[in-house]
């Protein structure tokens, strides 16, 4: 089984200087089970890998990182622990990863805003395609459009005739700007010309409560995300963003329902730093494949409302080069700035 490399690396597993020596009692083929980060039968490092977050914990993509990095513990049996680095819209998580040693123990969990912040922001320290290596898509899920249960509205229409009758004085959540979320609520404004305002959280999971008070009156939020919140009847959802209704929310429409054209989706996935040894790469796209496939854990992201999207790190880079261009266009039409 191919190393993972460390700073330095070893004869015959892409390493610059010797390999260490062999115990007798392991020679190159141990009897317990190897994790994926070892070479020679034995394991190099005992650290932990790191999957990085750009958000507060308990948002969309912290539970779909928590999810994977849980499988692939109990899958690999080496450590897979969920680093929470919010702020600047995913820029300091995905800025963090990108500069760490690719060595396969720091990744990012990869999602809309690394595609939208490419063109959202006019200056980047990072150019995310050419600096990151892909490794693996996870999940395509929608964003659904929800109120609180105090609001007036209860359909689309209704909210759309609400917010025209009081221009700006409505606002929407967003768990910082760039995000699919964000997004969302902007290609929502321009299709149906509404002035509704931002109020951006450090995490959308930070504004639920607000929401749930109306004190801000919508979100688009990543299905995962509040899901359980729609369920208890804490958050009214009016609509989802994909062109067909979700699995785990039949009864709710689609927005192209009311606004013809419209469509959003968020998704995720894993990276790395560019540079990362391709045997690593390959390896953990395996084991990420595997996880996937289980029933019980395509049953959880299917609960979640999500769709698995597996495939080679080829696959996974052509979807994040195919959402950085969609979002350029809709940016760039919509004259989108940051704030």
């Amino acid at each position: 089984m191919e190393c993972l490399r460390r700073r330095s690396s070893f004869a015959g597993c892409g390493y610059e200087t010797s390999p260490p020596k062999i115990p007798a009692s392991c020679s190159g083929s141990c009897d317990a089970p190897k994790p994926v980060y070892c070479c020679f039968g034995r394991r190099l490092s005992n650290a932990p890998v790191k999957i990085v977050v750009g958000f507060a914990a308990g948002g969309a993509v912290d539970i779909v990182a928590r999810l994977i990095g849980q499988w692939l513990s109990e899958r690999i049996g080496q450590q897979f622990v969920v680093e929470n680095r919010p702020g600047a819209g995913n820029n300091i998580a995905t800025e963090y990863v990108l500069k760490s040693d690719p060595d396969g123990y720091t990744l990012l969990l990869t999602n809309p805003t690394n595609a939208i912040n490419a063109t959202y922001y006019e200056k980047l320290p990072y150019d995310f395609i050419r600096d990151s290596a892909p490794v693996a898509g996870i999940m395509r899920v929608p964003n659904v459009m929800e109120v609180s249960p105090l609001l007036a509205a209860t359909t689309v229409p209704e909210f759309i005739t609400q917010a025209k009758a009081n221009p700006g004085k409505l606002s929407y959540a967003t768990g910082g700007n760039g995000t699919s979320v964000h997004m969302s609520a902007e290609l929502f404004k321009l299709m149906t010309k509404t002035d509704i305002l931002n109020v951006t959280y450090r995490g959308l999971a930070l504004a639920y409560t607000n929401l749930m008070m109306n004190r801000v009156q919508v979100t688009f939020d990543n299905l995962p995300g509040s899901i359980g919140f729609i369920r208890q009847g804490k958050l009214r959802a009016l609509a989802v963003t994909t062109t067909t209704r979700s699995p785990a929310l039949p009864d709710i429409p689609t927005l192209a329902e009311f606004i013809p054209g419209y469509e959003a989706s968020a998704w995720y996935g894993v990276s790395a730093p560019r540079n990362t040894p391709k045997t690593v790469i390959g390896k953990l796209n395996k084991e990420i494949n595997a996880a996937l496939a289980g029933p019980a854990r395509q049953a959880r992201f299917a609960d979640l409302g999500g769709m698995m999207v597996p495939g080679t790190p080829d696959d996974f880079g052509k979807l994040v080069s195919d959402e950085t261009e969609k979002w350029a266009k809709v940016i760039k039409f919509a004259g989108i700035r940051t704030e």
